[in-house]
């Protein structure tokens, strides 16, 4: 599975299919959210946030990738990401784009 963010592929002649998307909403345990809380007075990266919103991301894409291989695509393109705070500590994370199937010419 091919997947762009630009809504062509170089060399491909492309058949649109339909709109696919993922999502999933990912919190930390209150341990890491307590510890993160702490970080916020010194300030730098909060790695644990990071790491949430990368698996995040990752699982979204996994299930935007499972809604099109069961279209039968070959590809995903104009992929777009977007996020939102559920509740604090807790975020959603979608991911959408246009599957497609390459035409044989």
């Amino acid at each position: 599975m091919i997947l762009v963010n630009t809504d062509y592929i170089s060399g491909k002649t492309l058949e649109t299919l339909t709109l696919v998307k993922g999502s999933t909403i990912q919190s930390k345990n209150i341990g890491k959210d307590i510890s993160q809380s702490f970080k916020t007075l010194v300030g730098g990266e909060l790695k644990a946030y990071n790491e949430m919103m990368n698996d995040a991301r990752a699982l979204a894409t996994k299930r935007m990738v499972a809604e099109a291989e069961a279209l039968g695509a070959d590809a995903i393109v104009n992929i777009r990401y977007s996020s939102s705070s559920v509740m604090q500590g807790a975020a959603e994370v979608i991911v959408y784009g246009t599957a497609v199937k390459f035409i044989e010419e």
